[in-house]
Parts: C-alpha cells; structure tokens; sequence
C-alpha cells in the first residue's frame, strides 16, 4: 500500500484542525485566522498532488489505481461497523479540485472581507465548508461520506446566513438547510436499505464491498415491490440526496437564494465544494446506478438502467430549465447562480448518457471557470460599492481592465467559446454522448437549446455590466416599467467604480488560465482525462459534425446577446428589457422563476403549515383536553377520597377511639392498686350475689 493512502485523512483533517483553532481564537486575530486556513488549504493541496501522482502510471485489477484503507469503528453484538477511505483517481481528481480552487477562494476572501467585522467567524466557517467536503471526497463508506456530507450541510447554513442580521439571509439559510434535508433523507433511506441489503457500507473491500461485484449481481436479482431491481431503487433513493444538493428539479429553488452569503462563498458553494457533492456522489456510487441484468450477462446493447435514465431527464430538464430563468435576472449573481443550477443539469446528464468521465470532465473544468466569474462577480461588486443589480452597472472594462479580462474569459469558457476554452470541450462531449443515447434525442435537444440560452444570457450580462456607459450615477425614476428594480441607494452608485486589489485579481488571472487550459485535457483527439478515470473511446468519429452544429449555436447566442444588448445599450437603469418589450408576459414568468417558490408556498408549505396547525390544534385541545379532563377526574376523584377519608373514616375511627378511651379510662379508675378498694368490691359484689340468690328462691 502507498504510504499517501494511509495518511489521506490529514487532508480534511488540516482544515477542520484549522477552523477548531480559529474558533478559539479571539476576533481581532485576522492574520492567525486567514494563515491558518490557507495554510491548511495549501498543505491540503500538496498532499492531493502526492496523492495525485501515486494514482499515474499505476493499474490495479479493475484496470485502474485504487487502494482503501478501512478500519473498525464500532460494534454492536457480533458485527463491526467499519469506515475508510479510498485512493483512486477520482477521488484525485476532486482533491486536487477542492483544495486548489478552494485555496485560491480563501486567498481573494483576505480582501473582499477586510472590512467585516466577524472576519476570523468567516475564516473559521470556511475551513469547516472544505473539511466536510474533502471528507465526502475520500470516504471508502457511505456513512462517513453522510457524516461529511451532513457537515457541508450545517456549514453552508453558517455560511448563506452569515450575515444573520439581514432578514433575507437568515431566510436564505433555512430554505437551504431544509430543502437540502428532503434530498437527505432519500440518501439516508438509501443508505440503510444498502446496509441491509449488502451487509456493508464499504464502497470496496477486497471483494466485499457493496460496489463489487459480489453485492452487485445479489442486489440486482432482487425485485422491490415497486417491481424495479433493488439496485435500482437504492440508486433513486441516493440520487434523491444529490438532486438537493446539487439543485436539480425540484428541488433547485435553494440555490440561487444562497447568493445571500458573502460572494466567496457563493464560489466555494458553486464551484468547487457544495453542489459538486451530488455529482460526485452518483460518480462514487456509479457501478451501483448502471448495474442491469443485460451489463452482468455482457449484453452491452442493452437499454441504461432505470436509474440512469432518471439522472439523464432530470439533468436535461434541469439543464434548459434553469437557463430560460438565467435570461430574465438582473442580480449579477442570481444570474451564475441560475447558470450553475444549468450546468450541474449537464454534468448529471453526461453522467446518464456517457458515464463517470463524462460528467466529471465538466464538473472540473466548472469549477475553474464558475469559482472565476463568481470571484470576477465579487470583484466588481467591491468595485460598485457593494450593489449588485446589473441595470445599474455598465462601462466597467475602463474602470476594471483586469477584471474585466478574467471574467471575459470565464464568460467565453461557461458559453462553449470553440477550440480556446474548457467549457467548449466538456459540454460537447457531452451533447455528442446525448446523441448517441440509445434512449431518446430529446436530452440531447434540450442541451443544445441549453447551450444557445447560455451563450445568450452571458452576453447579455456581460454587455449590461461591462460595455456601454455607467449608469450608477442615475437615478431611476418612479415608473418601473413592471420590472423588479429595488429602490437602491443612488448616492453609493453615484460613486465611480475602481478595480480590485491584487489579492483580489490575482486568483482571478490563475483561474482565468486554468478555464483555457484544462479542456485541452479532455479532447476527443488527446482524451487524456476520460483515459486517467478509466474510460477510453475507440474512437473521436463523428464529433466534427456535432462541434460545428454547437459552434454555430454558442455563436448564434453570442450574436443574438450582442446585438440586443451590446448595439443597443440602455442609458438609464430604469430603461424595460429589450427582451421584456417584446413579450412582457414571458419575460415576467421567466423574471419570477416560474413561480415554482409561490407554487411551493401555496401548496408544500401551505399543506405543512396546515397539518402543523392541525397537530397543534390536537395537541392543544384534543391531547391538551385529554390531559386536563383526566386531571380534572383524578383531582376530583382526590377530593372525594380525601373527604371519605377526613370526615368518613377518619370520622368514624376517631370516635371509636374515644369511646374505646373512655372505657378504658373507666376501668382504669378500678385497677388503682389499693387492697382496700379490690375487697369492698368483692364485699359489694357478694353482698349483690346474695340478694340476687336470695330474691330468686323467693321467685
């Protein structure tokens, strides 16, 4: 065994060290806290690249590296429940992600939170979000991953509502808290059926582990009473955990309103950590997801599992979904905020249509170039003074030439800009595997339709923030022309904007070069990525055909975004949407995410807030009154026995007492001890005799 796979625990656990240490400290400590938490995040680093490159050159049985390391964690009878962690190259892969992303969103966090007071909180909630998301990443067991994944979970909470003081935030964290809990439950209830099924909860052991083969080939000959494999419904129970967290269909409506957080943690959540759990982990349980009857009897012409075509819909759906609602924001964050709900709809696709590579090449190459426009979106709202609305932005790439670049780049790279940018390579790869799904074209429509709304909302954001004249120093009027503009503090926006410090654009110039170089790691002619995580095509036929058919769609976004917003710039922020002209009505809805959190609050909410006043009305009155009925009977009842008893019993007892006192007294009078006195009555009572005989002789 490599020694890194022993040692792989000190990964998460530098960070958690890390945040328990500046949990202690005192507040005004700011450089012990920032120290502490990039240093655990760069030691982080190096160790998943010592990790990294024991992973190359390496084949294990199953035609790849992979190594485990499990241990007995606690018994109950006869049985011990074992965790691990395991080495291979995805879990590489993610460490190197994580931790790299991850350092460089910690090192522009020193600048854009310098002047927050609860900086070392900050800080220490940070390294707490990577130390549970590193742990998801190298679990051997589904419950340690649970265990880390529940820990992402409470940080995120932390972390949306970090500025707890503002009502929308503490709101933001609850929304996210609960509906990522629905997801949980799903996985937990998967989790247990697993555990009951397979015996254990190791993802490998020697053979033995509910991935392998052996658990494989028992689960799938079992039939649930739904009629579907037990595989199969375990996979949809786990898959349920990753829908929330990943912000899948339904339950996406977390995600955007997670913008409340700081913009650091926006990119921490959407790029490198949060969301890409759920992707990871239908990547991690994979073997368990695409296991059929026909894939175990080598009939590879066989439909996908039920369970992949479930994770492919839900992505395409997803995918075009959350980008029609992208078209209609204003928010420059809600805007990335809707991209990466679409694009986690695409990795979870390329995981339904063409497997673990697939999906995974375009969660990484979205990490570099989303953690990039998140931190750019930072960057100009330090630079706007703190606003975020992009009706009142405008004519930044003067005032941020830096800035501006990086997210150019970024922009270009989300948009599947052709040959230059990682984005083009991992969402083609994708759309060429959703042609060639076996099941239906309709996936593969949806994300060309995807791709061409992507390209033309990010035009249309990058237009509106960084071409034209500012427009901050105009105060909207009263006539609002039906859209959602917020009363702003004009005075603030009056200001000019500026360009951030170099803590802050220099992560962005890293990962502005990481967006254009990693998607040459995964072409079709050098697909060295889909090589390193085991999976090889034969050939890259067919891909020139479908690269220029999606060329010419991102191009027709980019011109159609152009044309609209970049020739015809609006002067004024109160000025209606080019696209809200046309058709208002289509443009509200898209505005109002389709209603789906007023559908939810009239209809999920409601119903809980009807049954909780329901329990509460049973508990109050109908319990309650139970309670306070039988109380009432049991007082009265009380009552009564104490007045039998005090004036009854006790009564009747205390009078036979005296009586037998008073006898006794009575007598007592005659026991007096005197000689004199026992003969005068035995004088008297002979004196009685006698008469008594006398008279009755007489008689």
């Amino acid at each position: 065994m490599n020694w890194i796979v022993q040692y792989l625990w000190l990964i998460p656990a530098l960070p958690l060290v890390a945040a328990g240490i500046i949990a202690v400290s005192k507040q005004p400590h700011r450089k012990l806290a920032a120290s502490l938490a990039i240093g655990s995040m760069g030691l982080g680093f190096v160790l998943s690249l010592m990790a990294f490159l024991a992973t190359l050159g390496h084949h294990g049985e199953h035609g790849q590296f992979r190594e485990v390391y499990n241990f007995n964690w606690l018994q109950f009878g006869g049985q011990w429940l074992q965790l691990g962690w395991v080495l291979d190259p995805l879990t590489a892969v993610m460490l190197m992600m994580v931790t790299f992303v991850g350092s460089l969103i910690f090192i522009f966090s020193i600048g854009y939170m310098a002047h927050d007071q609860n900086f070392t909180r900050f800080f220490c909630f940070l390294s707490l979000f990577a130390a549970g998301m590193l742990g998801v990443v190298i679990a051997n067991s589904l419950l340690l991953l649970f265990i880390s994944w529940e820990l992402v979970g409470l940080t995120s909470y932390l972390l949306i509502g970090f500025w707890y003081h503002k009502p929308s935030a503490a709101a933001a964290a609850k929304k996210a808290f609960i509906t990522t809990r629905i997801g949980d439950m799903g996985l937990l209830l998967g989790m247990v059926w697993l555990y009951a099924q397979s015996g254990t909860l190791l993802f490998y052991d020697g053979g033995k582990g509910c991935l392998e083969n052996d658990a494989l080939v028992r689960m799938v000959a079992q039939t649930a009473a739904t009629g579907m494999a037990v595989t199969t419904a375990i996979g949809l129970l786990i898959f349920l955990g990753a829908v929330g967290k990943s912000g899948q269909l339904p339950l996406h409506v977390w995600l955007p309103d997670a913008m409340e957080g700081p913009t650091p943690v926006s990119a921490l959540i959407h790029a490198a950590t949060m969301v890409a759990a759920g992707v990871f982990l239908v990547a991690r349980v994979f073997p368990l997801m695409e296991v059929t009857l026909d894939s175990l009897a080598g009939n590879a012409d066989g439909l996908p599992s039920t369970a992949l075509q479930v994770v492919t819909w839900v992505g395409a759906l997803t995918a075009f979904f959350a980008a029609t609602i992208a078209v209609a924001q204003n928010d420059i964050k809600r805007i990335l905020a809707y991209s990466t709900v679409s694009q986690l709809g695409y990795m979870m696709m390329g995981l339904g249509v063409g497997g673990v590579a697939i999906g995974m090449f375009h969660l990484i190459t979205h990490a570099f170039f989303k953690a990039l426009l998140f931190l750019g979106s930072a960057s100009v709202i330090h630079g706007c003074h703190e606003h975020q609305d992009i009706r009142f932005m405008g004519g930044l790439k003067k005032f941020m030439p830096v800035t501006f670049l990086t997210y150019a780049i970024g922009m270009l790279a989300l948009a599947g800009f052709p040959l230059f940018f990682s984005g083009f390579w991992s969402k083609d790869e994708i759309l060429h595997a959703a042609h060639g799904w076996s099941v239906s074209h309709w996936p593969f429509y949806l994300g060309c339709a995807g791709a061409l709304l992507t390209a033309f909302y990010m035009t249309r954001q990058v237009a509106l923030v960084f071409f034209g004249s500012y427009r901050g120093g105009h105060s909207h009027s009263s006539h609002r022309s039906g859209s959602d503009l917020k009363s702003a503090d004009t005075s603030a926006h009056s200001k000019e904007p500026h360009e951030s410090p170099a803590v802050m654009t220099v992560p962005l110039i890293v990962l502005a070069a990481c967006a254009v170089l990693l998607g040459f790691l995964g072409t079709p002619w050098w697909p060295a990525f889909q090589g390193y995580l085991g999976q090889h095509h034969g050939s890259a036929g067919g891909v020139v055909p479908l690269m220029v058919g999606s060329t010419l769609i991102v191009f027709a976004g980019l011109g159609l975004g152009w044309w609209l917003y970049a020739k015809r710039q609006r002067k004024t922020a109160d000025e209606p949407d080019v696209l809200e002209v046309v058709r208002p009505d289509i443009f509200a809805l898209l505005r109002n995410k389709y209603f789906f959190d007023e559908a939810y609050e009239k209809t999920v909410i409601a119903l809980h807030a009807w049954f909780a006043r329901a329990c509460d009305f049973l508990d109050r009155w109908v319990w309650g009154g139970a309670v306070m009925l039988v109380s009432a009977i049991t007082v009265g009842l009380s009552w009564l026995y104490r007045a039998t008893d005090e004036f009854v019993v006790n009564l009747g007892f205390d009078a036979g007492c005296k009586g037998i006192r008073q006898g006794g007294d009575g007598l007592s009078k005659l026991h007096t001890g005197r000689v004199q006195n026992y003969l005068r009555v035995i004088g008297v009572a002979l004196v009685v005799l006698i008469l008594f005989l006398v008279w009755g002789r007489k008689a």
